[in-house]
C-alpha cells in the first residue's frame, strides 16, 4: 500500500518542500493556456514578471525547508534552496531588463514564456536532484526548452543565424547527453546504484579502477557543456550571436548557476588523493581561461565577446571547486552569483541599446556616456567587474579564488590565472574606452530611461559594488548552505 512517508524523510508537508517547483509548473501551465489565447504581448510580459515575483517569494518562503522526496532522489536542504533563490532572482531580473522581450517573434510569444518557465523548472529541479536519473530528467527538461527559445528570435536581416544556432545547440547538447549516459551506465555497473549518497561511499574505493575514473569524467563532460568549459565550448559564439539578446542573457547566466551546483555535488564523490579527476579539472580550467581570453581579444560583436569571456570565467569557477573543501565550494558559489550580476548589468545595456533586432558591435557603444550617463555607468560597472578591477565583486571573487587555490598548493595554476586576468583587461577596457572616450556623434541620440529602469540600474551598480566591498554577509549565508551539502 502506498504511503506518503515513503516519499518524505520527515513530517514536513510535501507542498512546502516542493513549493518553488509547483509554482513554476503552475506558471508553465498558465502560459500554455495563454499561448493559445488572444492576449497582447505587453500583458503577457507583465504576467511573466508577476509570476516570477510570486515564484521568488515562494522560494524565499521555503528556503529553510529540509527533507527528501521521491525515494531519496530529491534532496531539499539549504544548499539546494539557496540555489533556487539565486535562479529565481536571476529570472525576475532577466524579465525586468529584457525590454519586454521585443526581439522574440510575436506569434510565439506565449510559447516562449512557456519554454522559459519550464526551463527554470528544470534548473531548480537540477539543484535538488541527488540521483543520476533525476539529474538527467531535470537537465533535459531545462535543455530542450532552451533550444526552442533560441529558435524563437524574430526574423530580420541580422537574425538569420538563429535557426542554425538552435540546431547547433541541440546537436551539441545531445552529444553531451550521450557522454553523460555512457558514464552513468558504467557507474551503475560498477556500484549497482545511481544515488549520489551510495556512490559517495563506494567510489573512493574504486579510485584505482580506470573504468570508474573514465565514467565519472564522462558525466562531468555533460556539465562542462552547460558551463561552457573547454573543450565543450564550441556552441557558445554561434548561440550567443544567433539568439535574441534576451535569450542570450538567459543562456549566459542561469543554466551556469545550476551547473555549478551539480558540479559541486559531483566532485564530492571524488577521492582527493586520486590525481586523475583533479588533473582533468585543472587542465580544463586553465585551457578554458586561455582559450576564452585569447578568442575574446579579436571579437567585434559584443555578445560573442561576452560569450568567450564567459568561457574564461568558467575556468576560474573550476579552479575554486578544485580546492575540494567547504571554503572552495563557497567561493565558487560566490563567484557565480557575481558573474550573474555582472552579466545582467551588461545585457541590460545591450537590450536597452539594441533596436530593430540587430546585433550590436563594440562600435555601437561609441558615445554612450553622452546618450545616457547612468546606462553607460551600469555597462562600465559590469565590464570593470568582469575584468576583475577593485572594488567590484568580480575582483573580490577572483582574489578569493586565487588565494584559496594558492593555499591548496596550486602555485603554477594561480600564476597562469593571474596572467589571464591581466590579459582580459585589454578587451574589457577597450569596450569601456569606446563607451567613454569616443567622439563619434552620428548615433548620439539621447536614450531616455523610465524611472523604474533607473532604479534597476542603481540596484545593479550597488549590488556589484557592495557585494565586492562587503562579501562577508553573503559568504556567511553560502557557508551555512554548503555545510548542508
Amino acid at each position: 500500500k502506498f504511503r506518503i512517508d515513503h516519499l518524505l524523510s520527515s513530517d514536513t508537508n510535501i507542498m512546502m518542500l516542493f513549493l518553488p517547483e509547483l509554482a513554476l509548473l503552475t506558471t508553465g501551465l498558465l502560459f500554455f493556456v495563454l499561448s493559445i489565447s488572444d492576449i497582447g504581448k505587453e500583458k503577457l510580459h507583465g504576467t511573466a514578471i508577476l509570476a516570477a515575483t510570486v515564484i521568488l517569494l515562494m522560494s524565499l518562503f521555503s528556503i529553510k525547508e529540509t527533507g527528501m522526496l521521491f525515494y531519496g532522489s530529491y534532496s531539499i536542504t539549504l544548499f539546494s534552496q539557496l540555489f533556487k533563490v539565486i535562479i529565481c532572482s536571476g529570472a525576475l531580473l532577466l524579465l525586468i531588463i529584457g525590454n519586454s522581450f521585443a526581439n522574440i517573434t510575436d506569434r510565439m510569444r506565449g510559447e516562449y514564456y512557456l519554454c522559459l518557465f519550464l526551463s527554470l523548472l528544470g534548473l531548480v529541479m537540477l539543484v535538488s536532484s541527488v540521483e543520476f536519473i533525476a539529474l538527467l530528467v531535470a537537465l533535459e527538461l531545462s535543455s530542450f526548452t532552451t533550444y526552442l527559445m533560441v529558435a524563437m528570435r524574430k526574423d530580420g536581416a541580422e537574425s538569420s543565424p538563429h535557426n542554425e544556432a538552435a540546431i547547433k545547440y541541440l546537436l551539441y547538447g545531445v552529444m553531451a547527453t550521450g557522454f553523460m549516459l555512457f558514464g552513468m551506465s558504467y557507474i551503475f555497473g560498477l556500484t549497482g546504484s545511481t544515488h549520489l549518497s551510495v556512490l559517495q561511499t563506494q567510489l573512493p574505493g574504486l579510485a584505482g579502477q580506470p573504468a570508474a575514473m573514465v565514467s565519472l569524467a564522462l558525466i562531468l563532460f555533460g556539465f562542462f557543456y552547460k558551463l561552457a568549459i573547454f573543450p565543450f565550448q564550441f556552441w557558445v559564439p554561434d548561440v550567443y550571436q544567433g539568439s535574441a539578446d534576451e535569450t542570450t542573457a538567459y543562456v549566459a547566466t542561469l543554466p551556469k548557476v545550476a551547473a555549478v551546483a551539480v558540479l559541486i555535488r559531483l566532485v564530492t564523490l571524488v577521492d582527493v588523493s586520486s590525481p586523475v579527476i583533479i588533473n582533468l579539472l585543472l587542465c580544463v580550467a586553465l585551457l578554458s581561461m586561455f582559450f576564452g581570453n585569447f578568442s575574446a581579444l579579436v571579437q567585434k560583436d559584443i555578445k560573442r565577446l561576452l560569450g568567450f569571456s564567459g568561457i574564461a570565467h568558467a575556468g576560474f569557477i573550476i579552479l575554486g571547486i578544485l580546492v575540494f573543501n567547504q571554503l572552495g565550494y563557497s567561493i565558487a558559489i560566490y563567484y557565480i552569483i557575481g558573474y550573474v550580476l555582472m552579466n545582467l548589468a551588461c545585457f541590460f545595456t545591450i537590450c536597452t541599446l539594441s533596436t530593430n533586432n540587430v546585433n550590436l558591435t563594440i562600435n555601437d557603444f561609441a558615445g554612450l556616456h553622452h546618450r545616457n550617463p547612468l546606462l553607460a555607468l551600469t555597462f562600465a560597472t559590469g565590464l570593470f567587474a568582469l575584468a576583475g578591477i577593485p572594488p567590484f565583486i568580480g575582483f573580490t571573487g577572483k582574489f578569493m579564488v586565487l588565494t584559496s587555490a594558492l593555499k591548496a598548493g596550486y602555485l603554477i595554476p594561480v600564476i597562469l590565472a593571474a596572467l589571464n586576468t591581466a590579459l582580459a583587461l585589454y578587451y574589457y577596457l577597450s569596450v569601456v574606452r569606446v563607451t567613454y572616450c569616443s567622439d563619434e556623434t552620428a548615433k548620439n541620440r539621447p536614450i531616455v530611461l523610465s524611472s523604474f529602469k533607473k532604479i534597476i540600474c542603481c540596484l545593479l551598480i550597488l549590488a556589484i559594488l557592495l557585494f565586492g566591498l562587503f562579501p562577508s554577509t553573503l559568504l556567511d549565508v553560502i557557508n551555512t548552505a554548503v555545510t548542508t551539502l
